[in-house]
């Protein structure tokens, strides 16, 4: 069996928000245009336990995302979270992860939440720099995700914290000092998100009167993949990078501008890889290298359209092969001179 944990997501659109953060149109984001009921949660969760593939985890969370959770109406929220808790209670699923907002968390709701099963409470943090907050309209302050962030901790859950890059008034420093500050309050996972153009915003009016210019591709995955390090380093689990695919979050969909690409995650990973890859080389001052690694790492180590290779191999005029070897742990690769 998977020791992985399985997620069923459930996306309740911008329930629970009274604030519009510039740059969100949480409906249009999470691809749900309708309102959830209870009924719609048992059908999500049931069609989830009927794929085969579930059976082989060992453990298995109901997720609700897309909105501010513990900001819906204290009745809306039990009524939700009962259904998920019978099916813990049923041993169906292991525990109930959902994503608020700092300033939606209080000891009391902390309580209730423990109560009903949720296990793991993931904030929406984005930055954590107060002229970015302001500039955003977060509508809370750095010291809020402290607060929260502690309380939560001090209630037994699992941390997670979710930031974005490339927000109004942001640049490369403030989103290491973020990725800083985020390490000290020690999550047990974390989130990068770009920040993307998406229509019907006060960011998409901002863009088009020239008052906001996004990163590009090439900036954002630079950036996510210092800090993904800086994340690794802390043993803090980046569990995504880039917003989920969705019949909205799409080329030709709702992304007017921003660093959109289909596979972003992927190409921060690699950029992980070669940039760890071009330390080594500067350190060795090899000129023909064996890359040896898992099957698995192949792709990273390569880069999209060998892009990695290609870097390398302009930079230090070297010759780099790549060897296939399964004993090595997928992360794990060694340099050796010599092709």
């Amino acid at each position: 069996m998977s020791n992985r944990m399985y997620i069923i997501p459930i996306f309740i659109p911008h329930k629970g928000c009274n604030n519009m953060c510039v740059f969100c149109n949480q409906r249009k984001i999470s691809g749900e245009l309708k309102d959830v009921t209870t009924e719609d949660i048992k059908n999500i969760i049931d069609n989830y336990l009927n794929i085969n593939s579930v059976i082989k985890y060992t453990q298995i969370q109901v997720a609700f995302y897309g909105g501010s959770f513990t900001g819906i109406e204290t009745e809306k929220q039990i009524e939700f979270l009962k259904v998920a808790k019978e099916y813990i209670d049923n041993k169906k699923i292991s525990s109930i992860r959902l994503s608020t907002r700092p300033d939606y968390i209080s000891k009391e709701i902390l309580t209730y939440l423990k109560e009903y099963g949720v296990k793991t409470i993931e904030l929406g943090v984005q930055s954590l720099n107060e002229d970015v907050l302001l500039a955003s309209k977060r509508g809370h302050s750095a010291s809020r995700v402290y607060e929260s962030a502690h309380m939560i901790k001090e209630f037994g859950f699992e941390l997670g914290l979710q930031t974005m890059l490339g927000l109004p008034h942001s640049n490369e420093e403030f989103e290491i000092e973020t990725a800083r500050k985020v390490i000290e309050m020690k999550p047990s996972i974390v989130r990068i998100y770009p920040t993307l153009v998406i229509k019907d915003t006060e960011l998409a009016e901002m863009y088009e009167k020239g008052e906001y210019i996004p990163y590009t591709v090439e900036k954002a995955v630079d950036i996510s993949a210092k800090l993904m390090k800086m994340y690794n380093e802390a043993g803090i689990i980046v569990i995504r990078t880039g917003l989920q695919n969705t019949d909205n979050i799409r080329d030709g969909g709702d992304v007017i501008a921003g660093p959109f690409h289909p596979a972003f995650g992927e190409l921060v990973k690699q950029r992980v890889y070669r940039n760890d890859i071009e330390n080594k080389i500067s350190d060795c001052n090899f000129k023909n290298i064996s890359i040896i690694c898992n099957r698995k790492d192949i792709s990273k180590v390569l880069g999209n359209k060998k892009e990695n290779i290609k870097y390398l191999n302009t930079k230090f005029n070297v010759n780099i092969k790549i060897i296939e070897n399964n004993n090595y742990v997928e992360g794990k690769y060694e340099l050796k001179e010599g092709v």
